[in-house]
């Protein structure tokens, strides 16, 4: 899953692709280098952003997404937690909502995904959006992970979702502290254990838990350590990658299930 963020202010790429044009010729390029979803984002989640209406995510995302699907033919994602942009963006061309909150922000998402046919990702997190970044940490991420996971899917359940429609995220970066960002990449496999009846998507790519790692190395530094993480987590179990740098995550998931189908 490549990210193409069409805002002012994320944190790794704000600003590059705001207009259709740019994004057109970045989906083309990340199309060229091996995505197989676009994942099109139009209101940053980095610590401190600020909500946008849903008036303007929808200004944001839907010519952009219009224009995608027309020229390309590759699902794509939005990323959003909010119903009304949700709805907007399915019915310009996006096959899969991406909702960050795990239906905790706007639930209404999950009826969007019931009558559009939308796949839903559900991400893990605690907290609203002006709080989620900011939660004191848990004593066992492993748990809560797992106890959130479990809420977003009786709740989109409850909203007769199906099952074999929604994938997971953990949510690297949101309310972990950068300890647990590691645990819970290393112990990926507990909870896609938990969980096998459902896609396990990870998201590490540039984030900040890296750039500690690496002596405070800058966001546009962190290749190693992404194409690191995005090993670890398919090789732990995870089925999709969210990430910046498609080219050399493919190559590197490529060396990774050659080894891996050795097993």
């Amino acid at each position: 899953m490549a990210i193409l963020n069409v805002t002012p202010d994320s944190f790794s790429d704000g600003g590059n692709f705001f207009s259709t044009d740019d994004s057109l010729k970045q989906a083309e390029s990340l199309i060229a280098e091996g995505a197989d979803i676009l994942d099109i984002g139009g209101e940053s989640t980095r610590p401190n952003s600020e909500r946008v209406s849903d008036e303007e995510e929808t200004r944001r995302v839907v010519p952009i997404i219009k224009a995608i699907a027309k020229r390309f033919d590759i699902p794509i994602s939005v990323d959003t937690s909010k119903a009304a942009v949700a709805r907007r963006a399915v019915e310009t061309g996006a096959e899969i909502i991406n909702d960050v909150s795990g239906l905790r922000f706007d639930e209404r998402i999950a009826e969007v995904a019931v009558t559009t046919n939308a796949g839903l990702i559900l991400m893990h997190l605690r907290g609203e959006f002006e709080t989620m970044h900011k939660q004191k940490p848990v004593e066992n991420i492993l748990r809560e992970v797992s106890e959130g996971f479990r809420w977003s899917l009786e709740k989109a359940e409850s909203c007769q979702v199906k099952r074999q429609t929604i994938a997971l995220d953990f949510g690297i970066g949101f309310g972990k502290t950068f300890e647990q960002n590691i645990e819970l990449i290393a112990k990926l496999n507990l909870l896609r254990k938990e969980f096998s009846n459902v896609p396990m998507l990870v998201g590490t790519s540039r984030k900040s838990f890296i750039g500690k790692i690496l002596n405070d190395a800058p966001v546009d530094k962190r290749l190693p350590g992404s194409l690191a993480t995005a090993a670890i987590a398919v090789w732990n179990g995870a089925n999709i990658v969210r990430v910046h740098d498609v080219k050399a995550t493919v190559e590197t998931l490529k060396v990774v299930d050659r080894i891996k189908g050795e097993l």
